[in-house]
């Protein structure tokens, strides 16, 4: 790339331009002729310096006005740039700058991340998953949970340290908490290993907890389950999380503890929200003749369901006001009782002549209407079959 070539042209932009398009057509073509991107290619190498070493001209005030007025000349004794010749992967270079702010705003910095300082570590919030039954979430209950967490060490009252420690600046860090690493044309930041993000160290920690403040322990709780808790109803106990670390010297808060609630399998009733559904046997004679269904709710109380006769296998009957109630007690559901008709297995000799007795009488498929309709669909079919 011949050494001449106008810096507005190589970044492509206008001579007028602001810092926010020049900036941002830099980082564009920089990404494109970056060598890790063309191995091999010495023209876009050349080029990739050529356009490091135009930004670096023309983001700087003075240099820029320099150059407005005079061109290559303001540095034909190599007063500005990197000369070309420098690596534009150093700390002060605007490659670095370019990508230290990308990543900055990549982890919601908004480019404000340099600099900033470690502040208290919020504990970890925790997640435990409970069994609930049909009647505890219908009436509300209590339940006892235990869990394994970190807790505020007891020795040092989670302090971290002895009696009589300080609490000092991280020298690997600074304070910041984080470590920048340079990876060929990325900057990356991870957690400071010294001080495990808080940017700060014990001088003389806690033999129990290693100048954490906390330690793990078993813990115990009694959760309150409110009525009309449903599968997937989430409840947040604040604080009841893992502790900060050193939260007895000004570290950060305890997390919170979120229960999933998860409903136990019931061998009568399945639920769609508020709404119940029972599957009720019924024989195929009550079912005719009709009857009543006596079925114990989930109140405790008994539901009384009264089947007209000639009902069909599969009909549902609403019970309004007997399923689950909504949770914060705005108002309950409905019991839906399906009707499933059972025929019986082993017959006895006086049954079996009844049955055919009633077989006899029963005037073909008039009584009952799906057979007489499938029947005459079955013969209209076959009738235009055979014509």
């Amino acid at each position: 790339m011949h050494a001449e070539i106008d810096y507005y042209e190589l970044l492509e932009v206008e001579r007028g331009c602001d810092d926010a398009a020049l900036k941002a057509s830099y980082r564009k073509l920089a990404m494109r002729w970056h060598p890790d991107k063309n191995p091999g290619d010495t023209a876009a190498e050349a080029r990739f310096k050529a356009i490091s070493q135009a930004y670096d001209v023309l983001r700087d005030p003075q240099k820029r006005a320099a150059y407005d007025r005079l061109g290559h000349a303001a540095f034909a004794n190599g007063a500005g740039g990197n000369g070309g010749g420098g690596s534009p992967f150093g700390d002060n270079s605007p490659f670095s700058d370019i990508f230290s702010d990308i990543f900055d705003q990549f982890m919601g910095g908004g480019g404000q991340a340099r600099g900033r300082r470690a502040g208290p570590q919020r504990g970890a919030d925790v997640r435990y998953d409970l069994e609930v039954s049909f009647e505890d979430a219908f009436h509300g209950a209590e339940a006892d949970i235990a869990l394994d967490v970190a807790v505020s060490c007891e020795h040092c009252l989670g302090t971290g340290g002895k009696p009589g420690a300080r609490v000092q600046n991280c020298s690997t860090c600074g304070g910041r908490g984080q470590v920048r690493m340079q990876n060929g044309m990325f900057i990356v930041e991870r957690t400071c290993p010294a001080c495990h993000g808080s940017g700060s160290v014990i001088s003389d920690p806690c033999d129990h907890c290693h100048g954490e403040g906390r330690v793990e322990r078993r813990k115990t709780l009694k959760v309150k389950i409110p009525a009309g808790v449903d599968d997937g109803t989430r409840i947040r106990l604040a604080d009841e999380g893992e502790a900060g670390p050193r939260s007895g010297s000004g570290g950060g808060q305890a997390g919170d503890l979120y229960i999933f609630v998860h409903m136990k399998p019931h061998p009568l009733w399945k639920r769609d929200g508020t709404t119940l559904f029972a599957q009720v046997p019924m024989s195929f004679v009550d079912a005719a003749l009709g009857g009543d269904i006596v079925i114990p709710g989930i109140d405790r109380k008994p539901v009384e369901v009264k089947v007209p006769a000639g009902t069909q296998s599969g009909r549902q009957f609403r019970v309004r006001g007997r399923g689950m109630p909504a949770l914060n007690g705005h108002g309950v559901g409905d019991l839906v009782v399906q009707v499933d008709l059972e025929t019986p297995t082993k017959l006895t000799a006086r049954q079996k002549e009844l049955l055919e007795e009633f077989r006899g009488t029963e005037g073909g498929s008039e009584g009952c209407p799906k057979s007489k309709g499938f029947w005459d669909r079955l013969r209209g079919a076959w009738d235009e079959l055979t014509e």
